[in-house]
Formats: structure tokens, C-alpha cells, sequence
């Protein structure tokens, strides 16, 4: 009888081990990824010249910065697009891909 307890307790304390390894690695790589400064994505990129992305959105209304893909941290010029992965597009850009946030 006490060996089954033992046992359980035992894998219960192995797996309560491993979760908090696997996940507090997780969260190490996230906070590396975030402080990793990201390349521009530049205009003449094959992605961004087939969603005829720019630096400099052609409309005063739609703009990286109000759409909904645009990550990252808000008042930061450059940030992560949900489009343009491992890039950062400028807040003042735009591309076809533009989904109003909303309200």
C-alpha cells in the first residue's frame, strides 16, 4: 500500500515537474522573441509587393496602425504584423491585407 502512494506521488511531482520546465521555457523564449529587435520589411519584399504594402499609407484613414493584424506594443513606430511574419511594418503603413480593429 505505501508503495502505490509513493508512486503517485512521485509522478504526480515528475509531471507537476515537467510542466513548469516546459512552460517556464516557453515564456523565457517569448520575452527573448519580444526584445529582439525585428527587420524592417521592406516595400519591394515579394509579400508586401503582392499586398502592395507601404511605408506610407496612401489613405488618411486606414493605416498599419489602426489594423487589427499589427501587434506588438502600442507608440512603437515599427511593429509585428500577423502577415508579414518575422518583419515589422511601420505604423504608418498600410497593405491590402488592412482589417479595421474594432470598436
Amino acid at each position: 500500500m505505501k508503495t502505490s502512494t509513493d508512486r503517485r506521488r512521485f509522478l504526480r511531482l515528475t509531471m507537476a515537474g515537467i510542466i513548469g520546465i516546459t512552460l517556464g521555457d516557453q515564456i523565457l523564449q517569448r520575452k527573448a522573441l519580444a526584445s529582439e529587435e525585428l527587420p524592417h520589411l521592406a516595400e519591394d519584399d515579394a509579400q508586401a509587393s503582392a499586398l502592395q504594402y507601404t511605408h506610407k499609407s496612401p489613405h488618411e484613414e486606414n493605416h498599419c496602425g489602426n489594423c487589427m493584424l499589427l501587434q506588438g506594443n502600442e507608440g512603437d513606430e515599427w511593429r509585428p504584423c500577423s502577415i508579414f511574419p518575422g518583419k515589422a511594418v511601420n505604423v504608418n503603413g498600410w497593405c491590402s491585407a488592412w482589417t479595421a480593429k474594432p470598436a
